[in-house]
């Protein structure tokens, strides 16, 4: 029994028992049709018309099995549009490292959305490392990282650069807002920081090996809202991801200090696994995000922090 069988026989009982148009509506010859239903008949072992002449009638067994056929059918062209689409409409899924996810990805996915409705998008927004392990387990499609990838199995393709910023809260003395302090000047400073292995703390705690020495942070969050909260209450200083920190820079609600001779800047990273085949719309959230900050601009770094 095919599938084959089943348009057929539905054909027939859809054209009023009518072996002569159900043939013309298939594009088929009348004997074929006739063919079809008596493998049908032999197959099942029983009569699904009784003969009059050349006019056909459905019995109950013929009832019975049009109630079947028309759910088969049914399931079967619902398989065949989504499979036949997967490509372009099956769901992507995406990974996204914390700062990401809450800064950028909303951006991504909503213009995705807005450009390729049909395309579900199902989002995971989790520390590096846990996204490097579902990536290389094919429970992602690819993931947006920032800071160092460590899976050498994976595919890192750089997508975005940005720059880590030294914030304090605005001082009620205006003399005291520099802009420009030593590296040396940090030792005694109060940090805020992100937890160990996340992107943005790896920078900065690789920035400040290099510059010789190491902080201790006071405070530690999973959270870069939660270290902004507490850097505008005054309880110390944080490093942020630029363009996160940017918007309250501009409006004065934080001052960026720059710290002579220190590296702070990164690149964000898609992964994915190497030699994997990705999808169309992953293809092409892909390439809406490497080329976001062309069609949607967003804040852009000068060409020396580049």
């Amino acid at each position: 029994m095919t599938i084959r069988h089943i348009k057929i026989f539905l054909a027939v009982c859809g054209h009023d028992c009518n072996v002569t148009r159900a043939a013309e509506f298939l594009h088929m010859s009348q004997p074929a049709v006739s063919l079809a239903l008596k493998e049908m008949e032999e197959y099942y072992g029983t009569m699904l018309f009784e003969r009059n002449g050349r006019h056909l009638v459905l019995m109950e067994a013929g009832r019975r099995l049009l109630e079947y056929a028309q759910n088969i059918s049914n399931l079967f062209d619902d398989m065949e549009e989504h499979m036949m689409n997967w490509d372009t409409a099956g769901p992507i899924r995406v990974g996204a490292s914390i700062t990401i996810g809450s800064q950028f990805l909303p951006d991504y996915v909503s213009a995705y959305n807005s450009r390729w409705p049909q395309t579900p998008v199902r989002v995971l927004v989790a520390p590096g490392e846990v996204l490097e392990e579902k990536v290389r387990n094919s429970e992602l499609d690819f993931a947006l990282v920032e800071g160092t990838v460590h899976d050498s199995r994976l595919e890192v393709r750089t997508y975005m650069r940005d720059r880590l910023a030294l914030v304090v809260r605005p001082s009620s003395d205006p003399g005291q807002n520099r802009k420009t302090i030593r590296a040396e000047e940090m030792r005694n400073m109060k940090f805020l920081l992100r937890e160990k292995g996340s992107g943005t703390r790896e920078v900065f705690d690789h920035a400040m090996e290099k510059a010789g020495f190491t902080v201790e942070p006071i405070w530690e969050a999973y959270s870069t809202t939660a270290l902004i909260k507490a850097v505008e209450k005054g309880i110390g200083v944080s490093v942020l991801p630029y363009r996160m920190a940017a918007p309250r820079i501009m409006a004065g609600k934080l001052v960026e200090l720059i710290p002579e001779g220190l590296d702070l800047r990164r690149n964000f990273h898609i992964i994915y696994q190497k030699k994997r085949r990705l999808s169309e719309g992953a293809k092409r959230f892909i390439d809406l995000c490497v080329n976001y900050e062309m069609d949607y601009p967003m804040i852009r770094l000068t060409d020396t922090e580049e």
